[in-house]
This record gives structure tokens, sequence and C-alpha cells, in this order.
């Protein structure tokens, strides 16, 4: 597990388009550039960002790399808000 804050991944505003996107399926970085004003590295980069604080997760098809939300790194975060509602 890495020690980057999720909260850190989560406040550009590029990695949360990216999260928005994954939410409603599975998609490539190809995909994921489509929709987005920065080239497909920087959309790699932003995707390596939520990878490495787990929350997305990549699997490989092929040549095709697929990057789909990672529900239980949400955790962290969903525990850490919970705490205002108890």
């Amino acid at each position: 597990m890495s020690n980057l804050d999720p909260f850190v991944a989560i406040a550009d505003p590029h990695r949360r388009y990216l999260l928005e996107e994954l939410r409603r399926a599975p998609k490539t970085v190809n995909d994921l550039a489509s929709g987005l004003p920065i080239s497909r590295p920087a959309v790699s980069q932003h995707l390596k960002a939520l990878l490495d604080c787990n929350l997305v997760s990549v699997t490989s098809e092929g040549t095709r790399r697929i990057y789909s939300v990672n529900r239980p790194g949400f955790d962290r975060l969903n525990l850490w808000i919970d705490q205002f509602w108890s």
C-alpha cells in the first residue's frame, strides 16, 4: 500500500474526472484521454497517482491495460468522512 494521501490524489480536477469516468465503466487510457484536454502521457501520470493510493486498479487484456475503480481503496476515505456522521 502506498503512503500517498487519497485526499491529495482527488484534489486534482483531472483525477476526479477520471474517477467519474471509471465509476461508469472500466476504460483504457485512450478512452479516458479522449474526454480530457491533456495528453495521453499526462492521463497515464494521473492514473499512476490514483493507482499509488489504491483508488484505481488495472488489469491487462492482451496489450491493453484496463483501469477501473478500486472500491476497497475508497475505504480510507469513507472511514474518515463517516466519522463526521457517527
